[in-house]
């Protein structure tokens, strides 16, 4: 049966309201779509969108890296400084009073231009970073070994060591993007779905009313709406999946596409009343990486203190799995966490955790001399694809059926303007641009050599059933591994 695009007047549900989801919504309903639903298993209009309060998505966050240097991969870097545009018309939005979400004032902001640190241990700037200095406009990456770059950062007022790393016997580079910084995830979300809202997009976040159980699927297989888990049937011309991390196990056809993985993240509360408080606000230290791209041993990204003092940290150098069986005997890793129903997860890989606090010791210090030490984790679930990119197309097959997902722990920088993209795709427009194409139904093939192993299996290295886990209760004596 063909794909058709739905009229403005059809019924489209969406099930996820993530980043993905929301996003999507948003635009739909600014592009004249008048029936649109979200549906979603997390009651985030009393959550707010806080992990702290049980949240478990990864858009649930406080917060995310923003940064628009992509090595050579160009899609993303124009993807991202589109993007940018819109967080600057979102904060904007919210500073005039346009845009106030309940709960949120004028003197919020969604993203800080704050920049973004990307290191490394070596004297020789990456390959990667190397190209993100060439394709990305002049003067909006400073490298910290660079004289010149040096003496811009000063004249600008950038700390380009914010980790006092430099040592004469053991140089360190790093390449600082200007254009970057933060985005606080629970602030955008919430600011996207009350404007999302005003667009007249209904949405229904509820663990029972707002839970997709299943499919619904007419004569010629094709998708026609879900069934929630108040035993509710909800008809749709289209349905867009959009789930992140879970979407691989509801949609089995993502088989070798997709798969959902695990990064690793650990939180330490700085008090207002420390000196470093100021040290490690925002307006004092980027967000950054370091040696994103180095395996096992690397993989670690972070951000300055939140305004209650929370200090994130996240490795990503393994991407660990949670296989299970599926009702068609197959194994698919299905996300779990503190707040997962039965089994849970309450802390994260030993090995995370020992990458961690080890780059803690040696290259922030005076948090440990500080008495202030790891004192909650999260394990935080995202969709990698094998190639890295997104996923945003229709299933092949299932008529009336869409996905959006993939974000490959990369896609919510693009928050403001990724829904239109989507709308694009469901209605055909544009679908020879690069980044659409990118982002096609595809599978492993040929002399390809995937970005990310995926679908190894319960007896795979990456399962979380293989890891030695250190508990949020146990951190104290664990704290140097």
């Amino acid at each position: 049966m063909p794909h058709r695009i739905p009229t403005k007047n059809e019924p489209i549900i969406i099930v996820g309201a993530g980043a993905f989801g929301l996003s999507t919504a948003l635009h739909l309903a600014r592009r004249g779509y008048t029936d649109v639903t979200v549906f979603d298993k997390q009651p985030y209009d009393k959550s707010l969108y806080s992990y702290f309060n049980g949240c478990d998505a990864a858009s649930a966050d406080v917060n995310k890296i923003i940064r628009a240097g992509y090595g050579k991969d160009v899609i993303y870097q124009a993807l991202t400084l589109e993007a940018l545009a819109g967080w600057d018309q979102w904060n904007a939005e919210l500073e005039s009073g346009q845009t106030v979400p309940t709960g949120m004032t004028t003197a919020d902001r969604v993203w800080i231009n704050n920049g973004h640190l990307s290191m490394t241990d070596g004297a020789v700037l990456p390959p990667f970073e190397q190209a993100s200095l060439e394709s990305m406009p002049k003067n909006t990456q400073l490298v910290a070994t660079n004289p010149h770059d040096v003496q811009l950062a000063k004249s600008l007022g950038v700390n380009l060591e914010p980790f006092k790393r430099q040592n004469p016997s053991r140089p360190n580079v790093a390449i600082y993007d200007r254009t970057g910084g933060l985005t606080y995830a629970d602030k955008a979300c919430r600011f996207a779905l009350h404007k999302a809202r005003s667009y007249d997009a209904k949405f229904v976040l509820d663990p029972v009313a707002g839970e997709l159980k299943e499919l619904l699927r007419g004569s010629n297989g094709e998708v026609t709406g879900i069934r929630t888990a108040d035993g509710k049937s909800h008809q749709a011309v289209m349905v867009i999946l959009a789930c992140g991390g879970w979407t691989p196990s509801i949609l089995p056809a993502l088989d070798g596409l997709n798969e959902a993985t695990a990064g690793s993240v650990a939180l330490l509360k700085i008090p207002w009343e420390s000196p470093l408080f100021d040290r490690f606000a925002p307006e004092n230290f980027p967000s950054w990486m370091h040696k994103m791209r180095d395996g096992h041993a690397g993989g670690l990204y972070g951000f300055p203190r939140t305004d209650d003092g929370w200090l994130k940290i996240g490795y990503r150098g393994t991407k660990y799995t949670n296989p299970q069986v599926q009702s068609d005997g197959r194994e698919r890793s299905v996300p779990i966490t503190r707040w997962s129903k039965g089994q849970t997860i309450k802390g994260i890989p030993k090995q995370a955790l020992s990458v961690i606090q080890t780059f803690l010791d040696e290259y922030l210090p005076e948090l440990g001399e500080a008495g202030i030490k790891i004192s909650m984790t999260r394990i935080c679930w995202y969709n990698d694809s094998f190639d890295n990119h997104l996923t945003i197309d229709r299933v092949p097959g299932m008529a009336g059926m869409m996905v959006a997902t993939s974000g490959s722990g990369h896609a919510f920088k693009y928050f403001p303007s990724l829904g239109n993209w989507i709308v694009d795709v469901m209605e055909g427009v544009g679908i020879d641009r690069p980044a659409i194409q990118a982002w096609r139904w595809r599978s492993l093939g040929g002399q390809q050599t995937p970005i990310n192993e995926i679908m190894q299996g319960s007896k795979g290295p990456r399962a979380l059933s293989n890891t030695a886990l250190i508990t949020d209760s146990r951190l104290d004596s664990s704290a140097k591994l």
